[in-house]
């Protein structure tokens, strides 16, 4: 399988373990990627950013062979570019897929290290309770407005 990549926009179908057929029908554009594939009747269309892959990953997958991946995060989103045994037609195409799709080129043991954990940030923890908002602090009180030895005006009826 050899993709070129001079000639985008491309569509092929791919292999995929989790769709009905086995196989996913791939649209890839350079500025974007659209996976159509069916999972148990329900067919569904992914619509990707180039920009939101990792890169353009070398993979070994024999003692001779290596395939070029756009890579992803979510590794269901790789997307096969070429597989060939000649490593000078590899490394030529690595760098052509890694220029027009404008995505470092990532060897193969970059590939394959997980995503670093996100940091949850919480934007509310530090905020005041919705009903201590409405509430003034005890710290606007004027001491100028305190009087102290006068007698106290009470109205009773």
């Amino acid at each position: 399988m050899r993709l070129d990549p001079l000639s985008l926009p491309l569509s092929f179908h791919a292999h995929d373990t989790r769709a009905d057929g086995g196989v996913r029908k791939i649209e890839l554009h350079r500025e974007r990627v659209v996976l159509h594939r069916a999972v148990k009747g329900m067919r569904m269309a992914i619509n990707v950013r180039v920009s939101d892959f990792l890169g353009v990953a070398l993979r070994g997958l024999d003692d001779d062979a290596q395939m070029l991946v756009l890579a992803h995060r979510d590794p269901s989103l790789n997307i096969p570019l070429c597989v060939s045994s000649d490593h000078e037609e590899i490394a030529s195409a690595w760098q052509i897929w890694s220029d027009i799709l404008t995505l470092p080129q990532l060897p193969e043991n970059k590939a394959r290290e997980p995503a670093a954990r996100r940091r949850r940030h919480n934007a509310i923890r530090t905020r005041r309770p919705k009903f201590l908002v409405r509430r003034r602090g005890g710290d606007l009180l004027n001491v100028a407005n305190i009087y102290r030895g006068e007698p106290e005006i009470i109205a009773r009826d």
